[in-house]
């Protein structure tokens, strides 16, 4: 379990830290590139404190630099390849992943929690495409919108649920989107009682996915594992009924692996 975090006005903070990261984090797929000033914006900061941290960031070798662009370089992989290769269960799982797929014949993911994101992990991807956007390790989706962010929204204590349920702000990203507040409590509940969670074309029209939660022999949560198809391919029965056990077995092998 991880110990309580530290707060802003903490002492042992180190917001300048904290805010390089900020930085870091502004760049995503639809911000691959950016100036000076929407850097600032993307990051909540004013433009002379994000000019000092990409400055800085750009003499570490993490950011380049073309006149008044900016835009990260291949040296930030070496922190997500430091973290594979620092959680001997990231190759499990993708073990696990990759029989998903095999089996099935769609994409299947391991996502963490990231306050209201679910970041991608690991992901063994299916011939076909399923979203506008591409999907890889290190992406950032809405949590309330996905089945991974779901699953473990809904294992939250009621407390901690709590403060990130009234901290959320829920998006009609399609007709079939939960906007309202109560419904979306009542789901989670259903989620939590089920231990899996189905998301039907709320994020992504045609997009159907399936989660259930990852749980080491310990009994650390290591994320969600999804699997992702096609609406007019597979049915919401199907998936329950057909997709939902070897996402199960698939859990239980990691559970098993992960001593």
């Amino acid at each position: 379990m991880s110990e309580e975090k530290l707060s802003p006005d903490h002492r042992d903070y180190v917001g300048a830290l904290a805010s390089g990261l900020d930085v870091l984090n502004a760049f995503d797929s639809s911000h691959s590139t950016m100036t000076l000033s929407e850097v600032a914006e993307q990051a909540g900061m004013d433009r002379a404190k994000a000019r000092r941290f990409l400055l800085t960031l750009h003499s570490l070798g993490y950011i380049d630099r073309d006149g008044r662009q900016f835009r990260l370089t291949p040296k930030v992989l070496g922190l997500s390849s430091a973290y594979g290769a620092s959680n001997d269960h990231i190759s499990v799982v993708e073990h696990y992943l990759r029989d998903v797929t095999t089996r099935l014949g769609e994409s299947s993911s391991l996502g963490v929690l990231d306050q209201h994101d679910i970041i991608y992990v690991v992901r063994s991807p299916a011939a076909h495409r399923l979203m506008s956007i591409s999907l890889s390790a290190g992406t950032r989706l809405p949590a309330a919108y996905t089945s991974m962010g779901r699953v473990l929204v809904s294992r939250m204590p009621k407390v901690e649920q709590r403060i990130w349920l009234d901290s959320l702000t829920l998006e009609a990203f399609t007709e079939h989107s939960i906007t309202d507040p109560v419904k979306f409590e009542a789901m989670l509940d259903q989620v939590r009682a089920q231990d899996y969670c189905v998301v039907d074309q709320e994020l992504d029209l045609g997009l159907r996915s399936l989660a259930v939660p990852a749980v080491a022999y310990n009994g650390d949560v290591l994320g969600a594992i999804n699997l992702s198809t096609n609406a007019s391919r597979v049915s919401h029965q199907a998936l329950v009924e057909e997709c939902l056990p070897v996402l199960k077995d698939a859990v239980e092998q990691i559970r098993l692996h992960t001593k």
